[in-house]
């Protein structure tokens, strides 16, 4: 509670859109200064919800619903290039910044954490479903999730948009009746594409960015894309999409996963990523990231694991992987009873 009070300051502007950085002692805050224009960015501000929404309930002090659910509602306000939501918005005026539409890196978390503020709500937040489907049409089915930059699309999908095979696989039982089994193909499709990342690769790791244009499909064509650093969304769309479907080969999947980590990350003291998946000459980058214990480990426990461990019915992952209970209606109305006798 201490910390989201002393997050709070940062929401004061003039459109109530959270600035990207703030000083916990003195409560100024700022965009980040490679952010176009002092904007703020899309996965950054869309990516609050969950935990804001848990912390007035915990708290009982409505304040910090009020200020996810105001950033919604501008965002369902404002006008939309093609239904898209670019990844830059200034907090001032409330318009977007650049047309830069990416499920990757800027953008990701967003979308997740609309569907998952659906799921969160014991789908009671009918604005975070609408918004979901709407932006899950826009881009016209297909199976990789190609980056919109002003009208041209840019056919690379990074490592970091691979978490939307299993996104899309949690949300497809509440779109409409005819777009389910779409929405459960385009989810094996898009798990299966980022699995093919990994298998063409020499060390069996997937790079952190790959393309679809001319030659080789799924892999890395720039040099700075080559590298792996532990990343969890492959590993995370494999855990869903066995817990939605028990098709073996996403255990089989995460399992050359685990062997190919103990092949070529791991070093005397821990897990490092390494600079190039298609060498098999290890380079290691000496480090080992925080997602790789929050998220990477975690996934692939679970996916071993019986459904009954934190059962998807039950709990939300946010997009660290930390579960959140379901808030269940049925459980309030109980409990406000009780409270009266």
């Amino acid at each position: 509670m201490e910390l989201g009070e002393k997050l709070l300051p940062a929401f004061n502007t003039p459109t109530g859109i959270p600035r990207g950085v703030i000083n916990l002692g003195s409560g100024t805050s700022w965009s980040w200064g490679w952010a176009s224009a002092g904007s703020s960015i899309l996965a950054e501000f869309g990516t609050l919800h969950l935990e804001f929404v848990h912390l007035s309930e915990l708290s009982r002090n409505p304040i910090y619903t009020e200020k996810v659910m105001n950033i919604r509602k501008l965002l369902s306000k404002i006008e939309k290039p093609h239904g898209l939501y670019p990844n830059f918005l200034s907090p001032v005026s409330g318009n977007w910044v650049q047309h830069h539409v990416s499920i990757g890196g800027l953008g990701d978390s967003f979308y997740e954490y609309l569907i998952k503020s659906y799921l969160m709500s014991d789908k009671t937040d009918g604005n975070a479903k609408t918004m979901y489907y709407g932006a899950l049409e826009s881009p016209g089915g297909l199976t990789y999730m190609a980056e919109w930059r002003g009208g041209i699309l840019d056919h690379k999908m990074g490592h970091l948009a691979c978490f939307s095979g299993g996104m899309i696989g949690i949300g497809a039982d509440d779109g409409a009746p005819e777009k389910r089994q779409h929405y459960m193909d385009l989810a094996a499709e898009i798990t299966h594409t980022c699995h093919e990342s990994y298998t063409r690769s020499a060390t069996k790791l997937g790079p952190e960015a790959f393309r679809f244009d001319g030659g080789g499909e799924a892999t890395a064509t720039r040099l700075s894309d080559r590298y792996y650093i532990l990343r969890p969304e492959v590993i995370e769309s494999y855990m869903y999409m066995w817990r939605l479907t028990h098709d073996p080969k996403y255990r089989e999947w995460g399992w050359e996963a685990v062997e190919a980590l103990e092949q070529h990350c791991r070093v005397e003291s821990g897990f490092s990523g390494i600079r190039d998946v298609y060498t098999m000459t290890a380079s290691h980058d000496n480090m080992q990231q925080s997602f790789f214990l929050s998220e990477t480990l975690k996934y692939l426990y679970l996916l071993f694991s019986d459904d009954d461990l934190l059962p998807l019915e039950d709990w939300v992952f946010n997009t660290e992987a930390h579960p959140l209970p379901i808030i269940r209606k049925s459980c309030l109305q109980d409990e406000a009873t009780q409270d009266k006798t």
